[in-house]
C-alpha cells in the first residue's frame, strides 16, 4: 500500500513540474532563443490565429488587422472591357416546332391477293415509280382476258348486223323489202355498238385491276419498317399497310410564334420570301437553312399562337420527321447599328446603363436605350457611340468615377475573395515590401505555439505585436505583451505585417 502511495506521489510531482514548465515556457524559451540567435517569425497560420485571439481579447489588435485586410481592395479595379462597334444585326423570331415529312403515305394494297414479291429494303431511298411489291395477278389476268374475248364477240355481232342493214336498205330501194326491216336492223346495229363500248370499258377496268397488283412508289422518299412479308394475304382494308413511305428530302418544319409577331411577319413576307433556320440542341448551331412556306390562316385561341410552315432541302439529313426543333425566322436586318456585348448592359432602378471607360482609366455610368438584345449582343439606340470602351465583367466594386485596370485574362476580372478565419473574419495578406527592417520580430527563429497561444495584448490605444513573448494567461485570458510586444499607433501594423503572412490553401 505504501509503495502504491509513493508511486502516486511521484506521478503528481512529475505532472506538476511538467505543467509548470509548459505554462512558463515562453518566459525561459524566449531569452534562450534570443541568446542562440534564432528568428522569431511564427508560422503563418498559427501566428495569425494568435493575433486574432489576442485582438478579440482586448480589441486593440483586431481593428488594426481588419484595416490591413481591407487594404487589399485599394487601387484600380480589375475589369474586362470591349469596344462598341458598328455591325449589321439580323432580327429573328424564335419558335419551337416539330419536323414533318414533306409527303408521307402508308402504302396499302388496292386489290386482295397474296404477296409474291417485295422489291425494297427497309430504310431504302426509292424513286417515284419504283416497284415496292407485287401481288399474285393470275386471277386478274384471267378477268382481263374474259373482257377482251367478250369485246371480240360483240364486235363480230356488230359487223354482221351492219352487213344485214346494208342489204335491207338495198331491198327497200328495189321494192323487195320493207322499211320496217331496215329500222329493226338499224336498232340492232346500235345495240351491238353500245355493247362493244361496254366491253372496252370492261377491258380498261380489268387492266387497271391487274396493274394494281404491282405496287409502285408515288414519290421519291425513304421506306420505313416493313409490316408484311412475302406470302401474306393483303387487301385494301388493311390498316397497317405494307410500308410507310416518307419524303424527307426536302422536308418541312411546323413551328409556332406568338400572335403579337404575326403583323410583323406578314409585313416582312409581303416584301419577299423569308429565310428560316433550324437550330441544333445547343441553340447556336444552324442545322439547315430553308424558307418560309406558309402562314396558317388562323390563330389558335387556346395558346394565342399561329403556326408557320417552312421547307428545308435537308441534304445532310439533319432533320428527321417527328423530331422537335427550334426554328428562327429572319424578319429584318438592322443595318449599321451600334452593338456591344450583352454582358455590358446593367439594369438599375432608373433603367439600363453601362460603364464607359474614359481616357484616364476611370469609369462613367451612362444610361442607354437598348433597341434589341439577345444572349450575346445588344443593339444600343442611344447612349453609346462606336469606339467607346464598355465594361463587360467586374461590376461588383464599380461605381461612378472608379479607377479601373483592364485585365487580359478573364480570371482577373473579378477580385479574389479575401481569406477568412473560422469566424468569417478577413485575414490580412502578407506585405513583405512594406515591412520595416529591424522590427521587433526580425532575425528571430519561428517556433510553433502550442494551442494557438501567443496572442496580442493591449490597453488603451496600444496594440501588442505578440511576438514570442506573449502567452495565454490563466483561465483563457489573453496574456500581456512581453518585453518586445509593446508598440503604438501604426507601428503595430507595420511590425505585424511581416510576421503574419496569410496561409495559402
Amino acid at each position: 500500500m505504501a509503495r502504491t502511495f509513493r508511486v502516486v506521489v511521484w506521478l503528481a510531482v512529475i505532472g506538476a513540474v511538467g505543467y509548470g514548465a509548459y505554462a512558463t515556457r515562453d518566459r525561459w524559451l524566449g531569452p534562450a532563443e534570443k541568446l542562440l540567435g534564432y528568428q522569431n517569425a511564427a508560422a503563418p497560420g498559427e501566428q495569425a490565429q494568435g493575433e486574432r485571439r489576442g485582438g478579440q481579447g482586448q480589441g486593440g489588435g483586431s481593428g488594426s488587422g481588419r484595416r490591413r485586410s481591407m487594404s487589399q481592395f485599394s487601387g484600380p479595379v480589375p475589369v474586362l472591357a470591349a469596344d462598341a462597334t458598328t455591325a449589321d444585326v439580323p432580327v429573328y423570331i424564335n419558335g419551337v416546332g416539330s419536323v414533318k415529312a414533306l409527303n408521307t403515305v402508308t402504302v396499302r394494297a388496292q386489290v386482295s391477293g397474296r404477296i409474291v414479291e417485295i422489291n425494297f429494303v427497309e430504310g431504302q431511298d426509292i424513286k417515284k415509280g419504283d416497284v415496292i411489291a407485287r401481288i399474285d395477278d393470275s386471277v386478274y389476268k384471267a378477268q382481263l382476258d374474259q373482257a377482251i374475248a367478250k369485246k371480240a364477240q360483240d364486235e363480230a355481232l356488230l359487223a354482221g348486223a351492219q352487213r344485214d342493214l346494208v342489204r335491207y336498205q338495198l331491198m327497200v330501194k328495189s321494192a323487195s323489202g320493207t322499211q320496217q326491216q331496215v329500222d329493226t336492223q338499224t336498232s340492232l346495229v346500235a345495240q351491238y355498238t353500245a355493247q362493244v363500248q361496254v366491253d372496252v370499258a370492261a377491258i380498261e377496268s380489268a387492266q387497271a385491276t391487274l396493274d394494281y397488283t404491282t405496287i409502285r412508289a408515288a414519290f421519291d422518299g425513304r421506306t420505313g419498317i416493313r409490316n408484311v412479308d412475302v406470302g401474306n394475304l393483303v387487301s385494301s382494308s388493311d390498316a397497317t399497310g405494307i410500308v410507310t413511305l416518307s419524303q424527307i428530302k426536302p422536308i418541312s418544319v411546323l413551328f409556332s410564334i406568338p400572335q403579337q409577331q404575326l403583323a410583323r411577319v406578314n409585313a416582312a413576307s409581303a416584301a419577299g420570301t423569308l429565310a428560316v433556320q433550324a437550330m441544333g440542341n445547343d441553340g447556336e448551331t444552324v442545322v439547315d437553312n430553308g424558307s418560309l412556306g406558309v402562314v396558317d390562316n388562323q390563330v389558335d385561341p387556346t395558346t394565342g399562337t399561329v403556326k408557320l410552315k417552312a421547307n428545308f432541302p435537308n441534304d445532310k439529313l439533319a432533320l428527321w420527321p417527328g423530331a422537335f426543333v427550334n426554328a428562327r425566322l429572319l424578319v429584318e436586318t438592322l443595318k449599321g447599328v451600334t452593338v456591344i456585348p450583352s454582358g455590358a448592359v446593367q439594369r438599375g432602378p432608373n433603367g439600363t446603363f453601362v460603364y464607359i471607360i474614359g481616357q484616364d482609366q476611370t469609369v462613367a455610368m451612362k444610361p442607354v436605350k437598348v433597341r434589341q438584345q439577345d444572349d450575346t449582343l445588344a443593339v444600343i439606340a442611344d447612349g453609346v457611340t462606336p469606339g467607346d470602351k464598355v465594361v463587360t465583367t467586374g461590376f461588383a466594386r464599380l461605381q461612378n468615377g472608379s479607377k479601373v485596370q483592364i485585365s487580359a485574362n478573364p480570371d482577373q476580372a473579378s477580385p479574389a475573395a479575401p481569406s477568412t478565419d473560422n469566424n468569417g473574419q478577413p485575414v490580412a495578406e502578407n506585405d513583405q515590401q512594406n515591412a520595416a527592417p529591424g522590427t521587433a520580430n526580425a532575425g528571430e527563429r519561428p517556433h510553433r505555439r502550442h494551442n494557438g497561444q501567443g496572442g496580442q495584448g493591449g490597453q488603451g490605444g496600444q496594440s501588442g505585436a505578440g511576438g514570442h513573448n506573449g502567452h495565454r494567461g490563466q483561465d483563457g485570458q489573453p496574456g500581456a505583451a512581453g518585453e518586445q510586444g509593446a508598440d503604438t499607433g501604426g507601428g503595430s501594423a507595420s511590425n505585424n505585417s511581416s510576421a503574419t503572412p496569410t496561409q495559402q490553401q
